[in-house]
């Protein structure tokens, strides 16, 4: 029992200096088209999110979250955005940052320049892709 019990705290240890053991990261992709009139409006409001927003993300357990901006051969304009989320609650985090006043003005400025790719389907604005390949 003691070897069994040494063993448990030894792994304990070891995992808290490796970052084993803590929460699982759940890495998101999604897309989103944006509308070309509003490309260069864009580009400047994310280059201005305001810390609030910013710190919001972070307390829902948002991390290295980028977004980025491409025209294919369609002329349109799309939004792909990365992010790694480290919570144990996915769906409440998501519902809390949504329901912040601060993040919904966020999204008034935001949202307007943005185009849902499957417009049919509810509450789906950015559409989450399917993660198919991943080097560490």
């Amino acid at each position: 029992m003691r070897q069994i019990l040494a063993i448990a705290i030894v792994t304990m240890v070891f995992s808290s200096f490796t970052g084993c053991g803590g929460p699982e990261v759940r890495r998101c992709g999604s897309v989103v088209g944006l509308r070309n009139e509003k490309v260069a409006e864009y580009k400047a409001l994310q280059k201005a999110v305001p810390p609030e927003v910013e710190e919001l993300y972070k307390e829902s357990n948002f991390r290295n979250y980028s977004i980025y901006v491409r025209q294919l051969d369609n002329g349109k304009f799309y939004l792909f955005s990365y992010y790694e989320y480290v919570g144990d609650d996915y769906a409440a985090d998501l519902e809390k940052l949504s329901a912040n006043p601060k993040m919904r003005e966020w999204f008034k400025t935001t949202d307007p320049c943005q185009v849902p790719i499957d417009p049919q389907v509810r509450g789906d604005w950015w559409t989450e892709m399917e993660e198919i390949y991943h080097l560490e």
